[in-house]
């Protein structure tokens, strides 16, 4: 049997006419969609179309878990090319770039062939939008099994289907959560939201999805047969509107991604399923140019990464001190302000640290250490932030208090090697309630200097 050649997949043939595409991705403690594997899949998906010697395939993992989402060290490396190419190409290749991975699950669900997806862990972001496209999910009973969609909570969204297949799949309603607010589903609630097929001990999810695939008579997704409903259009738009209000009320107005979810449920859900995908990658294309993702990547995933496996006492000491001094800076900029418009502009700003917090965190403020240059990172490449220019008074004042807390809280201190440097915005903004669409206070003071 000629077989693809494979780099973070393989194939396996363990029964007649039945195939195992397993995802192991090399050096790797769980499964992630990196570039390499996001080829790969489209490999895997000509070759189970063309293929006369197999019926059916299940997607299973090489690992515990099923796979994690998306790379996003490489996501960040991907970011930095498209803001550092011209303007008027910045569109082009990003959707060229990101709209592999859609096109590969596109490919894969519409091979001819059953395909089941065996979830003996979790299966997150691009992982579980790779199980969406599969035509039959199976997941362990087994808490430290789940499936999610946890994209926006680092600035982004799923955009390799997953906007338009888990609302067509469970329902607008129920798929808010999952798409908005990160909300992971396992065991019962999962099979009750109908976001996986069956749930069954570990030891038998694999075989329960080889038997579904032995016994399919069809493989063709809901989306795509003549008797689907598109949602009722007068309904969605409340459901919308609605989700909206709470997300101006929730998240503030600064965060992009999840109105550009919303935006995808409004475009994507009356259009036909391959034209759904494509305005679900075209809203993406903007979004990644943005500075917010790329900002909240840095501190809310890698940051917090790095935090967790390397923050040692001092370090955690130097954060603490850091989210002193910032927040001083910004009861001193406070002090310049009615209470009213204070108050305002912390809400505005979306600091989640109110007064009495800054008042406790300003008590542990400490002489800085002697005073060192930030090196500039240049003038942006994306999108100006808002708070870069600002528009009225009252956004004039918010902008003070980022500006004020970044500054305030790295005054003085010298400037750490890259890692530490993330690492400490990260500590720094969690206990500071800073905005972390802004990034950290050293990723804000070095665009503005």
């Amino acid at each position: 049997m000629s077989l693809p050649s494979l780099s973070n997949f393989r194939i396996e043939i363990p029964a007649p006419r039945l195939a195992h595409i397993v995802f192991d991705a090399p050096g790797r403690s769980m499964n992630v969609f990196s570039d390499a594997a996001i080829d790969d899949l489209a490999r895997i998906a000509t070759w189970l179309r063309t293929t006369t010697e197999v019926d059916g395939a299940v997607v299973r993992s090489g690992k515990r878990g099923f796979c994690a989402g998306a790379d996003l060290a490489e996501l960040g490396e991907a970011y930095d090319m498209i803001t550092g190419a011209p303007a008027e190409a910045r569109r082009r290749l990003a959707y060229d770039h990101f709209f592999r991975l859609s096109r590969g699950i596109r490919q894969l669900e519409t091979c001819g062939k059953p395909v089941a997806a065996a979830l003996e862990g979790l299966a997150l972001g691009g992982g579980y939008e790779l199980a969406l496209g599969c035509h039959y999910r199976v997941l362990a009973d087994d808490p430290a099994a789940f499936v999610g969609l946890p994209e926006s909570l680092v600035g982004l969204f799923p955009g390799a289907g997953g906007t338009q297949r888990l609302p067509r799949l469970i329902g607008v309603a129920a798929a808010l959560p999952v798409l908005l607010d990160g909300k992971r589903l396992a065991g019962a609630k999962a099979l009750a939201a109908g976001a996986v097929h069956a749930v069954v001990p570990t030891a038998e999810v694999l075989p329960a999805a080889e038997a579904w695939v032995r016994a399919a008579t069809a493989c063709q997704q809901p989306w795509d047969r003549s008797d689907y409903q598109a949602p009722d259009a007068a309904e969605l738009a409340t459901q919308l509107a609605e989700a909206r209000t709470r997300l101006h009320a929730s998240v503030g107005p600064h965060v992009p991604a999840p109105y550009a979810i919303l935006d995808c449920l409004a475009r994507g859900l009356a259009e036909p399923f391959d034209r759904a995908v494509e305005s679900e990658m075209d809203i993406f294309a903007h979004l990644i140019q943005r500075p917010e993702p790329r900002n909240m990547i840095q501190t809310l995933f890698l940051g917090k990464q790095d935090w967790d496996k390397k923050a040692d006492d001092a370090l955690k000491a130097e954060a603490t001190a850091m989210a002193a001094a910032g927040a001083a800076a910004v009861l001193a900029a406070l002090g310049d302000m009615s209470a009213a418009d204070g108050d305002a502009a912390l809400a505005f700003a979306s600091f989640t640290a109110d007064r009495a917090r800054l008042t406790e965190l300003a008590a542990g403020n400490v002489a800085p250490m002697a005073p060192a240059a930030i090196p500039s990172a240049g003038l942006p490449t994306g999108p100006l932030m808002w708070f870069e220019a600002p528009v009225g008074t009252a956004q004039q004042n918010a902008a003070r208090l980022i500006l004020a807390a970044a500054r305030g809280a790295i005054a003085g201190r010298t400037q750490p090697e890259a890692l530490v440097a993330r690492m400490l915005d990260y500590g720094c903004a969690t206990a500071l309630g800073f905005p972390v669409y802004a990034g950290g206070p050293r990723a804000v003071c070095a665009r503005a200097a």
